[in-house]
C-alpha cells in the first residue's frame, strides 16, 4: 500500500470504475432481457397465456337438478330424492386411472372400508373430462376422502340426489327405477338434451314421464386449486328441478292388492268405472326400485334377470293369461244380441258337451241339468257356453269382445303393455295358414284355446259392463305440476269407444254377475260382503290340457285362479281384476284377494267423507 498525494491505492482507481462498468452494463442488459420477456408473455402473448391458465385454475361444473316427485291421489310420497355424495375424479392429462384407484382402495383400508368402484374406462383418460369412482357414498368414506384430500389431486366429493322410493316391491311395476342413459337412448329424441352419466327413468312411470320429471341441469364456474379443490364460485346458473307427477293410484288399495296376494304370483287391478283412473296396480313377484338408485350390482341384477318368474315383468299389463270364465259374459252378451237366445232359452248340462267324436266337459262332473242364461253364468255352466261357441261361431264372439277392448292394448301410461288375443278366422289363416274348424269355437266359448287377456284389459272390460258400455282408456296420472304445486297439465277422462249393446242384455248379465257372488250355487261367494254389493266373476283357466282325474299335475302347469267384479251393483264405481298363477280355483284363491281390495277401497272412501 502506497501513499500518494494523501490518499491510498491512487493508481487502482482506473480499474474500478471499468469494473464497476461491466457489471453496471451487464445488469442493464439483464433486466432489458427480463422487461423484454415479460413483455412478450403479457403483451404480445398475454390472451394465450391468460387462456391456458384460466383453463387450468377454472371449472365448468354441472349441477344436476333435482327429480320431480311422484305422489299418490292423496299425496302420499311415492318416489323422491334424497341428498347424496359422489366420489369423482378429474384427469388434467391423458392418463390411466388405476394409480389413483389404487390410492383411494389404500386409504380405505387403513380404516377397513371396502370401496365400490363403478366400472371405469380402461386406457387413458381424457383430460379435464371427470369420471365418477364411487355414487352414493357414506359419510364415514366422505370424512376419509376430505381428510386425505391433499394426498389425492383431481379427486373431488360432488353433492348429489339420490332417488328414494318410499313403498319399495309394492309400487315397483308402478313408479319403475332409473339408471344412467345409455348411448342408444341418446338417439332417441327423448333423450336429445341428456349425456353420458344422466340419469333417466328406465322403466313406469319414470319412464313414461321421464321429460316432465327430469328437469334442467344447471352449470357453475369454479376456481381450483393445484389439487383439484374448490377455491371460489365464478358464477352460477341454478338448475330448474323436474315437475311433480300425481297419479289417480290409491295406496291404501294399493297395499291390501298386495298384502292380499300373500307372495303369489299374479296380478291385481282395480279401475274406476266411472273415468277409468287406475287405482291399484299390482305384479307379483315384484321388484325393489331402489336397488337401481346407485346403480344396481352385477350380483343383484344377475339375481334379478336370472329370476325364473321374471320380478321385472309387470303382469298387469304385459302377463297374457286365458281368461277363463270370466269370458263368458262377453259371449253370453253376444248370443243376446244376436238373438241366438233370451233369458228364458235353457240347455241341458249332463257333464259333457258331445261333438263328433269329442266329448268337452263341464268342470261339474255330474252336471248341471236344465240352465238357462242366468244359472249358466251363476254356476259356471261350461255346457251352455259349449253351446253357444257352437250356434255363434268364432267371429260373432271376438266381434262383441273386441267392443269391450279385449284382444288390443288399452293405451294405459306404461310401457311394455301387451295386447292380448281374440281369435278370428282371419286371424288363424294369417297366423298359421290353416282354416278354422267348429270345433276350435267350443273352447273359445269359455275363454281358452287361443284367448288371451291382461289383468288390465279384464278390469277395464268389466268397468265397461258396469257403467253401461263406456270403454276408457285408462289413465294413471291424474296432473303433472310445477315443484310450487302449479299445475301444468291435467289428464282428463279419455272415452276409447262406447258399446253397442242395448240395456236389457246389459241388465240379465248384471244381474247374473251378481247371482255369481250372491245367490245359492254361485261361484264367487267367497268374495260376498254384507252389503251384498259385489257383482263378478270367477274363472279357471285351464295352462295345459288336464290328464286324466287321479294323476298330479306339477305346480308349474296348474290352472290359474281368476275373478273379475265391479261394486257396489247398483252404482258401480270400482272394477277389480285379480289373476293368481297356478293357484287353482278362482272362487276359492281370487276372490278373496278381490274381497280384500273393495273392503280397502271402501274405507279409503269413508275416511274421504269424514274428512
Amino acid at each position: 500500500m502506497v501513499l500518494m498525494n494523501g490518499r491510498l491505492n491512487a493508481p487502482e482507481r482506473q480499474d474500478y470504475r471499468g469494473r464497476l462498468t461491466v457489471i453496471f452494463a451487464l445488469v442493464m442488459v439483464a433486466a432489458l432481457v427480463i422487461i423484454g420477456r415479460l413483455f412478450y408473455l403479457q403483451v404480445i402473448k398475454g390472451d394465450e397465456y391468460r387462456l391456458r391458465s384460466e383453463n387450468n385454475s377454472v371449472r365448468l361444473r354441472k349441477i344436476k337438478p333435482v327429480r320431480g316427485v311422484i305422489y299418490d291421489v292423496n299425496r302420499h310420497v311415492m318416489a323422491d330424492s334424497e341428498p347424496s355424495f359422489d366420489l369423482n375424479y378429474l384427469p388434467k392429462k391423458r392418463e390411466n386411472i388405476k394409480p389413483i384407484m389404487d390410492k383411494v382402495e389404500a386409504i380405505y383400508q387403513r380404516y377397513g372400508i371396502t370401496p365400490q368402484f363403478e366400472i371405469v374406462p380402461t386406457g387413458n383418460l381424457q383430460p379435464f373430462v371427470p369420471i365418477r369412482l364411487e355414487r352414493n357414498v357414506s359419510w364415514e368414506k366422505v370424512a376419509i376422502i376430505e381428510t386425505h384430500i391433499l394426498e389425492l389431486p383431481g379427486v373431488t366429493i360432488e353433492p348429489t340426489a339420490i332417488r328414494s322410493y318410499k313403498e319399495g316391491e309394492m309400487v315397483g311395476h308402478i313408479v319403475g327405477y332409473i339408471g344412467e342413459v345409455t348411448q342408444q337412448e341418446l338417439e332417441h329424441k327423448d333423450w336429445a338434451n341428456c349425456r353420458i352419466g344422466d340419469i333417466v327413468g328406465k322403466s313406469g312411470i319414470e319412464r313414461a314421464y321421464d321429460i316432465h320429471l327430469r328437469g334442467i341441469s344447471g352449470a357453475e364456474q369454479v376456481e381450483v386449486n393445484a389439487v383439484g379443490k374448490v377455491v371460489r364460485s365464478l358464477g352460477r346458473i341454478e338448475p330448474i328441478p323436474g315437475n311433480n307427477v300425481v297419479l289417480t293410484i290409491n295406496l291404501d288399495v294399493q297395499r291390501a292388492a298386495w298384502n292380499a296376494l300373500q307372495g303369489r304370483r299374479g296380478a291385481v287391478v282395480a279401475v274406476d268405472v266411472r273415468d277409468g283412473s287406475i287405482l291399484a296396480l299390482v305384479s307379483s313377484p315384484s321388484f325393489d326400485p331402489n336397488l337401481f338408485c346407485a346403480g344396481i350390482r352385477a350380483k343383484e341384477w344377475q339375481k334379478l334377470a336370472g329370476n325364473p318368474w321374471h320380478p321385472l315383468k309387470n303382469r298387469a299389463v304385459s302377463g297374457q293369461y286365458p281368461p277363463g270364465s270370466t269370458y263368458k259374459p262377453f259371449v253370453a252378451l253376444a248370443a243376446l244380441e244376436e238373438k241366438v237366445v233370451d233369458d228364458s232359452t235353457r240347455f241341458f248340462c249332463s257333464g259333457a258337451f258331445q261333438l263328433g267324436t269329442r266329448a268337452y266337459r263341464c268342470w261339474q262332473k255330474n252336471g248341471h241339468g236344465w240352465v238357462n242364461i242366468h244359472r249358466a253364468i251363476v254356476e259356471s255352466c261350461d255346457v251352455y257356453f259349449y253351446n253357444l261357441g257352437k250356434i255363434l261361431g268364432v267371429d260373432r264372439i271376438a266381434k262383441y269382445a273386441k267392443m269391450f277392448g279385449l284382444g288390443e292394448p288399452t293405451g294405459i301410461d306404461l310401457p311394455w303393455e301387451k295386447g292380448g288375443l281374440i281369435p278370428t278366422r282371419q286371424w288363424k289363416w294369417e297366423r298359421l295358414k290353416k282354416p278354422w274348424h267348429v270345433g276350435e269355437s267350443i273352447p273359445i266359448a269359455i275363454g281358452q284355446g287361443y284367448d288371451l287377456a291382461t289383468p288390465l284389459q279384464l278390469a277395464v272390460a268389466y268397468a265397461a259392463i258396469a257403467n253401461g258400455g263406456i270403454v276408457y282408456r285408462p289413465r294413471i296420472v291424474k296432473q303433472i305440476e310445477e315443484p310450487d304445486g302449479r299445475i301444468v297439465k291435467n289428464f282428463a277422462p279419455e272415452i276409447k269407444g262406447r258399446v253397442s249393446i242395448s240395456t236389457n242384455s246389459f241388465s240379465i248379465i248384471k244381474k247374473g254377475l251378481w247371482g255369481v257372488v250372491n245367490e245359492g250355487g254361485g261361484t264367487g261367494y267367497a268374495a260376498r260382503r254384507p252389503e251384498k254389493d259385489v257383482a263378478g266373476k270367477t274363472g279357471t283357466a285351464q295352462v295345459v290340457s288336464q290328464p286324466e282325474r287321479g294323476r298330479t299335475v306339477p305346480a308349474r302347469f296348474q290352472d290359474h285362479a281368476l275373478f273379475v267384479c265391479f261394486v257396489p251393483y247398483e252404482h258401480p264405481e270400482v272394477a277389480v281384476s285379480v289373476v293368481v298363477e297356478h293357484a287353482g280355483h278362482g272362487g276359492a284363491v281370487a276372490a278373496p284377494v278381490a274381497k280384500a281390495v273393495i273392503d280397502a277401497y271402501m274405507e279409503s272412501k269413508k275416511s274421504r267423507n269424514r274428512e
